[in-house]
């Protein structure tokens, strides 16, 4: 269904081909997972597909790619619409109407399908993906997990044999990113739909390929086979493969439920090594296991000087967008030093809290603090050093023509030393050029650089909403040291993420929010391990031990 020969794409001013050589075959009715760490050219692969490269890109595609036997090089991504459906990193560049249903219905529109039939398949696709409460909503209006479903929904409707996806699950909370990729799972078994998919959270989507595409590095040749056998070398794994590597398993699991079997002599090892207490339905107190690795868990709280006043807080804080109560009645203290998580459904209103605490909403009901100052009431020019905020959609920040003009500019708002910004952005993702266009670079590439701008002012608060999206393994772990470090400084995080593997290796606290009210806040292993939507694989394999990471495991083993 999908073929590429021998093919190569270079873009105008590149020294180097983004991707070069490959040879690849995806036969029709297969799921492939496309995988590999940021910046090797997944996104180029896939637009290869549709046509967007090099017709839309430009550049140079050297070679051939056909799909449904239409050679892309000439048919344009409008004479591959109806074979080929198309969601990319970022769901807002693909929007044209105004409303969920409509949006729904406009590429069946653009095909000349009948009323009758585009009426059914909406409604189909409204009750598939969960969007039936949203059909009248306006999609600016929408969270961006929601609006990611609205986009996957979109190309879902003209049933195209091809569906190319980069990223369909990066803005979705985990019952959301189940629901779709079951949904995407039938459309391969049931209908033959071929599917071609890059996804960096491995964990969500590797049981369900029925092959792996690994592209190690740039311009390195292509590695495809079955997915435990590309999971054995590649670079980038999920935590249930890492723990599988550790313990030495064979053969590698891909799932919990096969890892639960192989998980006796393992979890036998840990209780020899150290007591281990069981996870009850009381949520028990934090035990030394939850934090059994000093140089891996994050340092305590109190550690940091008992009784310093919260860098933030708010009292029954209650915000109204339009005619829907986005927050109500929350209450939250975020102590220096302290790094929290956000975590809840899409819509659940982490989104708008943040946007609160940095001022962009005023709250219709209570109060929010930071730093002794009212966000909504404080000029830009000293909220800024006060606390600071990277979007979902990292490009809100981006408005220069290079990286380096970013990066200049950061630092002179900040009233940093030159070539601050610069270093972080170096230790985040190394190797992006000063002369890039921002808008040349890949969606975890923008999200980095936008991290490393609003970290250039080290505020003392630092809101980051959806902070992993986009990012590879290595590149959230050079992360993750990055926010330990801030933290260790005294500044406090706060993140609204459906990063379950995140929230376990990072944060102190968990608070998880549901229609606009926090409903739980605590310690992070005691919330993490008693939910079965945000544990951590490697605590639903270990269970009912306490260990929350691989990384945790192999200190105690050690």
């Amino acid at each position: 269904m999908i073929r590429f020969e021998n093919v190569s794409v270079t873009y105008d001013g590149a020294p180097e081909p983004t991707v070069r050589a490959i040879e690849l075959h995806v036969p029709e009715g297969e799921l492939m997972l496309l995988a590999g760490p940021s910046g090797v050219g997944k996104s180029t692969l896939l637009g290869a597909v549709s046509g967007l490269v090099p017709h839309f890109t430009g550049g140079t595609l050297a070679g051939r790619v056909t799909v449904a036997g239409r050679d892309t090089r000439t048919h344009k991504p409008r004479e591959l619409a109806d074979v080929v459906g198309t969601v990319g990193q970022d769901p807002l560049s693909h929007f044209v109407t105004d409303t969920v249903e409509d949006e729904l219905a406009y590429g069946m529109e653009s095909l000349g399908l009948a009323a009758p039939v585009m009426r059914r398949r909406v409604e189909e696709t409204l009750d598939l993906l969960g969007l039936a409460d949203l059909r009248d909503r306006s999609i600016s209006t929408l969270s961006g997990g929601q609006q990611q479903r609205v986009a996957i929904g979109s190309v879902l409707t003209p049933h195209p044999q091809v569906l190319i996806l980069d990223e369909p699950t990066s803005a979705l909370d985990p019952a959301a990113a189940e629901e779709v990729l079951s949904v995407l799972q039938r459309l391969v078994h049931d209908l033959g739909t071929t599917i071609l998919m890059a996804e960096h959270r491995l964990e969500r989507v590797v049981q369900y390929a029925d092959q792996v595409a690994l592209l190690p590095g740039a311009g390195k040749p292509l590695l495809v086979g079955a997915p435990a056998d590309v999971m054995a070398v590649s670079p980038v794994y999920p935590p249930v493969v890492g723990l599988g590597r550790l313990a030495g398993w064979d053969p590698l699991p891909l799932t919990v439920r096969n890892a639960r079997r192989a998980a006796g002599p393992l979890k036998d090892r840990l209780n020899a090594r150290t007591q281990a207490p069981a996870v009850t339905d009381q949520a028990p107190a934090v035990t030394e296991q939850a934090s059994a690795v000093t140089n891996q868990a994050p340092p305590a709280i109190e550690e940091r000087g008992p009784g310093q006043s919260p860098v933030a807080f708010t009292s029954r804080l209650g915000v109204r967008r339009d005619r829907m109560e986005a927050l109500r009645h929350v209450d939250l203290t975020v102590a220096p030093g302290e790094i929290i998580a956000l975590m809840g459904r899409n819509g659940a209103g982490k989104s708008t809290l943040l946007s609160t605490l940095v001022g962009l909403i005023k709250p219709t009901a209570g109060s929010a603090q930071v730093s002794g100052a009212t966000p909504h009431r404080t000029a830009p020019r000293d909220l800024i050093r006060k606390v600071g905020l990277v979007p979902q959609e990292p490009r809100d920040l981006l408005c220069a023509d290079t990286v380096a003009a970013e990066c200049a500019a950061a630092d002179k708002d900040a009233s940093a030393a030159p070539g601050t910004c610069r270093a972080l952005l170096d230790t985040l993702i190394p190797g992006i050029q000063d002369a890039t266009h921002p808008r040349d670079l890949s969606e975890g590439q923008r999200l980095t650089l936008a991290l490393a701008i609003v970290l250039t002012a080290a505020p003392p608060l630092l809101l980051l909403d959806e902070p992993t999206r986009g990012l590879d393994y290595a590149a959230k772990g050079r992360l993750v040291e990055i926010l330990r470090g801030l933290s260790e400084q005294g500044h406090a995080i706060v993140m609204a993420t459906h990063d379950v593997e995140l929230a376990a290796e990072l944060t102190h606290r968990v608070a998880i929010l549901a229609d606009g009210e926090i409903v739980a806040d605590g310690p992070t292993p005691e919330i993490v391990t008693s939910s079965p939507s945000f544990a951590p694989q490697v605590a639903k394999i270990l269970a009912p031990q306490r260990w929350l990471t691989v990384a945790q495991v192999e200190e105690a083993l050690a």
